[in-house]
């Protein structure tokens, strides 16, 4: 088949490094582990769905003012357009972990594009029909909690995606690229909406542009999507097949100590994040940092943060350093986090906020597809979409729990004579602080306490070169893997 050439040069060489007592049927069972050239045309679909999902989450927050007015409600309402992404995505979690592994990837994708397009339409065909202004809002929300329900169907793919179409060499960068399409969405949404929606009367043309792609995606995944794996499988792991079932599996992800770091900590490192991402624009301006500057930061934020993600990609796909590159781009983003809250309190300081901005995305957001790919490394067999949907929930959870702390951190300032924030003028001092003292103390506990073995490679190591096939073996608990690994 030609689709399988592509690796057959691989294959080739890892046979001749085979040690002489290795059976022929060893190397045969090598070589049918073929790739397929359709698993980037997933890996493109995927992209594009969660690109288009990101750019309806946050198309009204970077115009707020202008759908304030469209909408003919205040901006406390339009604010709510965003959350109700973080509100819906927390109850979904496990039925989303539970449709990826029981019902399957393909199911799931084109379950997640219909809800996606529905929500995009709904959103514009509200906008252009009704001319009754207290009803448009109600059908713009409704539009954003299908945007909502669709956003579990697609964030938690990645992982599954890449165990599935791709050989263990490519899984790190494939989840990379799928998990970075994210950010960039949010990136497109935060310079798109403000060049095309620059007074009120754009609102309809915004979410019209929108809901296009949202289309077009649908279709694809439609007719495109024929299967929720490859003909033949890409490794040993996707051979078997033999993940947990979904409660059981969860049983052994809260027994696996391991996993439990991992999740509280990186969980921690998410809300991190997402609090910088949200309070950027509130947090500088009280120095007298311009709107158009914070946008400035938050893009470099992004973009920077994609360059890390897809060079760390690289490195641990080639390298399998899965924890060591985890423990040392979190501990830099604890020090980046560290070092914005104290430049964010210094005015007339541009180059030396963006630079540190930069540096908190590089570190902190290639993080995020390794720590998934690290997941499904420590919790073997699990199902995969299980065990990276547990952590995303962990991050929503914490997120939310460290903005109402922040924002009750706060305290009204009664003189700010470089302030651009208008009338509430608030300082953000002691949350940044806290901020940063509460990701470097998970940081630290990260550091010092997370160890594993890699479960997946070892058992993907074992079947294509042991007498054995690959089998299921239970990940131990806590007290068990750490006796062994003090033994050894």
């Amino acid at each position: 088949m030609e689709e399988g050439k592509e690796n057959r040069d691989e294959v080739q060489t890892v046979c001749a490094s085979v040690p002489p007592g290795v059976p022929n049927t060893e190397l045969k069972k090598l070589l049918s582990f073929k790739v397929y050239k359709r698993r980037w045309f997933v890996l493109l679909l995927l992209c594009l769905l969660n690109c288009s999902n990101a750019t309806l989450w946050l198309s009204f927050a970077p115009v707020a003012d202008q759908s304030a007015q469209f909408l003919q409600v205040g901006l406390e309402q339009v604010n709510w357009l965003s959350v109700v992404f973080m509100l819906v995505a927390i109850p979904l979690s496990l039925a989303t972990t539970w449709m990826l592994d029981v019902v399957g990837l393909r199911i799931t994708l084109i379950l997640g594009a219909w809800l996606n397009m529905f929500g995009a339409l709904l959103r514009f065909l509200g906008a252009e029909i009704i001319n009754i202004h207290a009803a448009r809002f109600p059908l713009v929300m409704v539009g954003q909690t299908l945007g909502a329900l669709a956003q579990p169907l697609i964030i938690f793919t990645p992982t599954k995606m890449a165990a599935l179409w791709f050989p263990d060499n490519q899984r790190a960068i494939a989840n990379t690229i799928a998990s970075m399409s994210n950010p960039l969405g949010i990136l497109l949404a935060s310079i798109l909406s403000p060049m095309i929606a620059q007074t009120s009367g754009h609102i309809r043309d915004l979410m019209l542009a929108y809901a296009v792609p949202a289309c077009i995606i649908c279709f694809l995944a439609t007719v495109g999507l024929r299967s929720s794996s490859p003909p033949t499988p890409p490794s040993a792991s996707a051979e078997s097949a033999c993940s947990e079932p979904f409660i059981q599996g969860i049983k052994l992800l809260l027994k696996n100590r391991a996993y439990l770091v991992l999740m509280l900590c990186f969980g921690s490192g998410i809300a991190a994040f997402t609090c910088f991402s949200t309070l950027l624009e509130q947090i500088l301006c009280v120095q007298g940092y311009t709107n158009e500057f914070a946008g400035v930061c938050g893009a470099l934020f992004i973009v920077f943060g994609i360059v890390g993600a897809g060079a760390l990609g690289l490195i641990v796909d080639k390298t399998k350093k899965f924890i060591e590159a985890t423990k040392i781009n979190l501990s830099l983003s604890a020090l980046a986090c560290i070092a914005f809250s104290v430049v964010s309190l210094m005015p007339q300081q541009k180059v030396a906020v963006a630079a540190v901005c930069s540096l908190f995305g590089f570190f902190g957001f290639s993080i995020y597809p390794v720590a998934m790919e690290l997941a499904v490394e420590c919790s073997y067999p699990v199902g995969e979409a299980t065990s990276s949907g547990l952590i995303f929930v962990s991050g929503q959870v914490q997120s939310f729990l460290y903005m109402v702390v922040l924002q009750a951190l706060t305290k009204r300032m009664a003189d700010s004579p470089l302030s651009t924030c208008g009338d509430a003028v608030l300082s953000w001092k002691v949350p940044m602080m806290v901020l940063g003292g509460v990701f470097s103390f998970f940081s630290c506990v990260f550091v010092l306490f997370f160890h594993t073995r890699y479960l997946r490679l070892e058992a993907e190591e074992q079947a294509t070169y042991g007498a054995k096939p690959i089998h299921c073996p239970t990940p131990e608990s806590g007290s068990e893997r750490e006796g062994k690994e003090t033994a050894e």
